[in-house]
């Protein structure tokens, strides 16, 4: 294909993914190099007949003008990214020093807002991710199996999760669970215990958060992997049929090589999405038990007094640079892949 014609086909693309994409990061790592700027108060004395008292406020105009003259912010540079709320260099290094044992350093980093939220946000999306790829190959494979006439309804009910909005289906199954629901009324039934609740223990919450992220995904998963079943050879499974293959050996050696592209397909869009879990952690009320990063920034941008965008987008960047490392693997190894075929 000529250059021109390529570049012809190719720049509409090229053109919303600077808009859309480039042009967008590249603002937040801007905005990651600036903090607020301090404030600038006077001091106002209010006398009377009982004598003079002092009412220190904000003032205004000042701070109007200088937002206008710098609308970043007080250039920060790295600082943004090594302060307490962020890597927390200087404190690691503390802790580092003073601390007696590994479990003490341990115990003492992940008492750090964003390696706090770090550690569940990698739990999340490591423990989830695999889950929901044998769950949706599962269900995928018993669909499949279903006979014509009950496949719609089973395929329905199998997609409803996915059909419901994150943030409303995380509520649902938080009122569910709480002492007056369903299932958090028959498990106090169950134990016999009036006074246990999902919500109080912090691992009963992560265990939660993990079980509805399942819940939520595995529908995406079986609807990949249940279009892939369709495109299996069936001469290669009456083969192994003829050879004697068992039906589990057809799955292992024909139906899951055949999809494992698959596989690889729905582990990049479940790492991306799983690496920026935030809908749980609102509708489960869970922020005490479980902080993500995706909650941080959240948190930086309804801050009581003024939002804090410099910090926000610190943790966006970090939070891209995580994806981006986490994806690696899976590119590399299908980079190989093609290569090979190549």
């Amino acid at each position: 294909m000529p250059h021109k014609t390529f570049l012809f086909f190719i720049w509409p693309s090229l053109l919303a993914m600077i808009l859309f994409i480039a042009l967008p990061i590249g603002s937040v790592a801007y905005q990651s190099l600036f903090i607020e700027h301090e404030k600038i108060l006077i001091e106002a004395k209010n006398c009377g007949p009982f004598g003079c008292t002092s009412q220190v406020s904000v003032d205004a105009e000042a701070m109007a003008r200088l937002r206008a003259e710098q609308p970043a912010g007080r250039f920060n540079g790295l600082g943004t990214y090594t302060n307490p709320t962020h890597l927390a260099t200087d404190e690691i290094a503390d802790i580092v020093a003073t601390s007696k044992n590994f479990g003490e350093i341990r115990s003492r980093i992940m008492n750090l807002p964003f390696y706090k939220a770090l550690i569940f946000t990698l739990a999340y999306t490591f423990i989830v991710t695999p889950l929901v790829i044998i769950l949706g190959f599962i269900i995928a494979v018993v669909v499949n199996s279903v006979p014509k006439l009950l496949k719609g309804p089973v395929i329905f009910f199998s997609l409803l999760p996915m059909l419901v909005t994150p943030l409303v289906g995380s509520l649902v199954l938080f009122w569910m669970i709480d002492s007056r629901g369903i299932i958090g009324a028959m498990l106090q039934s169950l134990f016999n215990d009036p006074t246990l609740s999902l919500k109080a223990s912090p691992t009963l919450t992560w265990l939660t958060l993990f079980t509805y992220g399942v819940w939520h995904s595995a529908p995406f998963a079986f609807v990949v992997f249940y279009a892939g079943l369709q495109t299996v050879p069936k001469d290669t499974l009456e083969s192994a049929m003829v050879d004697g293959a068992s039906r589990w050996e057809r799955v292992r050696f024909v139906t899951i090589p055949y999809l494992a592209p698959l596989a690889t397909f729905i582990a990049l869009m479940q790492l991306m999405d799983n690496f920026r879990v935030f809908e749980p952690i609102i509708g489960f009320s869970a922020a005490a038990s479980a902080t993500s990063l995706s909650y941080l920034i959240y948190n930086d941008l309804r801050a009581a007094e003024s939002p804090l965008f410099g910090s926000a987008a610190a943790t966006s960047m970090l939070t891209i640079i995580g994806v981006i490392i986490l994806l690696l693997p899976v590119l590399r190894r299908n980079w190989r892949e093609f290569n090979r075929k190549t």
